[in-house]
């Protein structure tokens, strides 16, 4: 029997531990999040916020994983969950 996955334990590595690798690469998660958010805001004619972001983003790997069942679909998920919880936790200081 093919031994799965911890999709909770890797998307903590993925927004906890390596977000200084990430941060190389990409950015800043939240500032990320924040930049996309402005942008999406422009194109759409309306106000649209990093919560927004996150919503979307979610909503999108749960929309594909009903298309196509793949454990990444919700690895990514969770990660945006955890993504927005810290960004949370940040913006409400």
């Amino acid at each position: 029997m093919k031994k799965r996955r911890n999709i909770l334990k890797e998307a903590d590595q993925i927004v906890n531990s390596r977000s200084q690798e990430r941060s190389r690469q990409y950015g800043d998660f939240s500032k990320s999040m924040e930049r996309a958010a402005r942008i999406a805001s422009e194109m759409r004619g309306k106000e649209i916020d990093a919560h927004d972001m996150f919503c979307c983003m979610i909503a999108l790997k749960f929309s594909r994983q009903s298309v196509s069942f793949k454990e990444d679909n919700l690895l990514d998920a969770v990660a945006y969950c955890g993504g927005w919880a810290n960004y949370i936790s940040e913006t409400e200081k």
